[in-house]
């Protein structure tokens, strides 16, 4: 005899295993043409170099009433000139030995910057760019012109990366400013030959120079300029190190599940609900029920139907018996006087409680907020 065996379970089970194989297939392309910035900008690590606004390798030499927040050093040279006129604001001044570790830093740094990997490429002299964060290369020198914003695009720890193989520019009156978030503390610029500062220009970030800085009259920095093995030179300049701010997160503070949860919980205990069940308490209905006590048992129904009524011919009886109706209505008036006392002692049951002294409930006054974390990555590569 033939076995007859349906095939629809068969076709069933090979048409989920098409289905699978195509969604793994779409899968890896989408991941395939999926953009990724493997080559993301990472913050560089100055070291001991941080402390310092200003940093050569020869000579720091000023004009004029300049304005330095943050150390001012050189080293392996000695030379420091012009402070006075100039000063040092939150810093001190270190010569020879005791700036050869920031020296030594702030070489360590110099090749890490220079060996980030390249994510985009400038002309070289962009005109008016808004750049996001990422790491920025040119084929030969780079001037700055106009105005370049900086577009951190709300992540305040976004970093840029300038390198520069034939020295950096500014132009006279120009100007980097910081956009949506960004810090001046992780923008870098390094070059491998000198650079020079326009007068009068707003310049941002940390400048690191293979040879000399040469920063014009009236020129501003938020940043740093740190010269390897030459000069830097100065007039009439305010020159401030910048500090990351941290950022502070309170969200999971909202006391989300505190507040909810835990406190606002108190709706049972504001709830009273259970308390206000005294209502079962106030029901005394139970005892209310003396109405079955009273008039059940007590209008001797019996009493006066079995005595009385025996006096059959004794209109009265009736009468008395009626007596039913008085017991009834006296003693069912018991419903009544069950209520307030009648036939029992009822003087020792306690009313229903009342809720004047319950506390209200506790706020939150003293909750603090939870603070956050800023986080800095560092690549080393030597160049």
């Amino acid at each position: 005899m033939a076995l007859n065996i349906p095939d629809a379970p068969q076709r069933r089970t090979m048409t989920a295993w098409i289905a699978g194989v195509l969604t793994l297939l779409v899968a890896v392309a989408v991941v395939a043409v999926t953009p990724t910035r493997a080559n993301a900008a990472t913050f560089v690590d100055l070291g001991t170099a941080e402390s310092f606004a200003v940093l050569a390798g020869s000579t720091v030499t000023n004009e004029g009433n300049s304005v330095v927040t943050g150390d001012v050093g050189v080293s392996p040279g000695t030379a420091i000139t012009g402070f006075p006129p100039g000063t040092v604001v939150d810093g001190s001044i270190y010569a020879g030995a005791a700036a050869a570790g920031a020296k030594a830093d702030l070489g360590t740094a110099y090749n890490d910057a220079f060996g980030q990997p390249t994510e985009f490429n400038l002309s070289a002299a962009p005109v008016t760019p808004t750049l996001i964060p990422g790491t920025y290369a040119v084929t030969s020198g780079l001037l700055v012109t106009g105005t370049w914003t900086l577009d951190a695009q709300g992540d305040p720890d976004a970093v840029w990366v300038f390198k520069v193989p034939a020295g950096l520019t500014t132009a006279s009156g120009s100007s980097i400013v910081l956009q949506n978030g960004a810090q001046a503390c992780n923008v870098f610029w390094v070059t491998d030959e000198s650079a020079t500062l326009g007068s009068g220009s707003t310049f941002v970030g940390t400048l690191m120079a293979l040879t000399s800085i040469t920063v014009n009259s009236g020129a501003t920095i938020e940043g740093r300029v740190l010269a390897r093995n030459g000069a830097v030179t100065l007039n009439n300049n305010v020159i401030t190190r910048p500090e990351c701010e941290t950022t502070t997160t309170t969200t999971g503070d909202a006391a989300t599940g505190d507040a909810a949860t835990g406190d606002a919980a108190a709706t049972g205990d504001a709830a009273a609900t259970g308390d206000a069940a005294a209502t079962g308490d106030a029901a005394a209905t139970g005892d209310a029920a003396a109405t079955g006590d009273a008039a059940t048992g007590d209008a001797a129904t019996g009493d006066a139907a079995t005595g009385d009524a025996a006096a059959t011919g004794d209109a009265a009886a009736t009468g008395d018996a009626a007596a039913t109706g008085d017991a009834a209505t006296g003693d069912a008036a018991a419903t009544g006087d069950a209520v307030g006392g009648h036939d029992c002692d009822c003087s020792k049951k306690p009313g229903k409680p009342g809720h004047h002294d319950k506390p209200g409930k506790p706020g939150h006054d003293k909750k603090q907020g939870k603070s956050g974390k800023h986080d800095a990555r560092k690549a080393h590569v030597s160049h």
